[in-house]
């Protein structure tokens, strides 16, 4: 049973109960020799001290996540865009770049790996989990399968994976990760369907306590597309919706709130609407929706960039951090991170330095930024494009 929950006992709930229209699922509850036979207990996970202070160590305060959790199909655009052939070799130069970058657990507390970068070693012999942990970076995984069809719904998708999770997560464990992310998606355009948006909200919750029952937080990540025309009232409709969802269902899976990290998408217009919004708009909408969904008991909220550009999606955490909030208010980014590095690099060994000064840049702006301390000065035109993609495919 995937539980962290740390009560000691569940009430007993009639068949003929329902909840939103549904009937109940059963919970299977274990029975153990010593316990009094009147009552019903839950196992707390075993993990649950750890759980916390990992939560905790990841949302510590100036620090935040870089997302480097790319597929190979996606890592190979990326490459390509820079006229690199998408091998195991160009792959294992350009994540040893990232994790090697001198300083950089000042800014970065959490990194996000593939499965393959998680096995992987750096050109010169070393784990890159090794590395991380010598950064005082908290490894994480990339655990889901991958966006599907969803049957039955308006176009829309549904993200597979829960076969097998527990023994990959006992796996990746061993391995040295200590945190997960599952990624599923809401489209606005699409609808979003009740049916989408309540299995999205069930496959989190399934795979939360999947993750915390083998030691790893899990970032809960249902992310609202960009895609649209729609104005910033509709996504903050649609937000509120999704996140009523997903902590009923992560409640009824018995996770542990304090063992948790968010990973949502900011409150903005959609990415063809003309009516753009101000940082201080784009805040205001976020943090009302955080602060009517999530309780305080989450350690942290890390923002993704959703192919905002790297000026925009650290302008927008700024507004953000400017009064204190009940959670620590940071960044799980991947593009917001990467897009310049990436660039300044172009596959050449002797660009590697400055590759990782611009990484640093990008990571010290958005610490900044987790502090309410950034000015935006001395940007560059690049930092400032957009890399909004419609219909991306992580």
């Amino acid at each position: 049973m995937a539980s962290a929950s740390l009560l000691k006992s569940s009430p007993v709930l009639d068949k003929s109960e329902f909840v939103k229209g549904h009937t109940l699922r059963q919970t299977v509850v274990r029975c153990f020799p010593n316990a009094v036979p009147s009552s019903l207990s839950v196992r707390a996970s075993s993990y649950a001290d750890e759980l916390v202070k990992t939560a905790k160590t990841v949302a510590s305060p100036g620090r935040g996540i870089l997302a480097m959790d790319e597929s190979n199909a996606t890592c190979g655009k990326r490459l390509a865009s820079i006229g690199l052939e998408n091998t195991e070799a160009n792959r294992q130069a350009y994540r040893t770049l990232l994790v090697t970058a001198p300083g950089l657990g000042q800014y970065i507390s959490g990194a996000i790996l593939f499965e393959e970068t998680l096995y992987q070693s750096t050109k010169d012999g070393k784990k890159m989990v090794d590395v991380l942990v010598e950064q005082n970076i908290v490894p994480g995984i990339k655990v889901d399968k991958g966006l599907v069809p969803l049957a039955g719904s308006n176009n829309e998708s549904w993200c597979q994976g829960l076969d097998g999770l527990a023994s990959r997560s006992a796996a990746y464990y061993e391995q040295g990760a200590r945190f997960a992310k599952w990624r599923t998606v809401v489209s606005i355009p699409n609808g979003p369907s009740a049916l989408a948006v309540k299995e999205a909200a069930w496959g989190l919750a399934r795979y939360a306590a999947i993750s915390q029952d083998n030691g790893l937080v899990p970032i809960v990540e249902p992310e609202i597309l960009l895609d649209g025309e729609h104005g910033i009232d509709r996504t903050f409709e649609v937000a509120q919706k999704v996140w009523a969802e997903v902590f009923f269902y992560l409640a009824e899976n018995n996770v542990l709130f304090e063992g948790i990290l968010l990973k949502p998408s900011m409150v903005t217009p959609g990415a063809e609407c003309k009516d753009k919004a101000t940082p201080e708009q784009v805040a205001d909408y976020t943090l009302n929706l955080l602060k009517r969904r999530i309780p305080p008991s989450v350690p942290g909220i890390m923002f993704l960039s959703g192919g905002q550009s790297e000026v925009e999606a650290t302008l927008n955490l700024n507004a953000m951090n400017q009064a204190p909030n009940p959670w620590q208010v940071s960044f799980s980014y991947a593009r917001a991170l990467q897009n310049t590095c990436l660039k300044t690099w172009g596959g050449r060994p002797e660009n590697v330095k400055a590759a990782q000064d611009t990484l640093l840049v990008r990571a010290k702006a958005n610490s900044l930024a987790q502090l309410g301390k950034y000015t935006g000065e001395g940007e560059s035109d690049e930092a400032k494009k957009g890399m909004f993609v419609k219909g991306y495919v992580y």
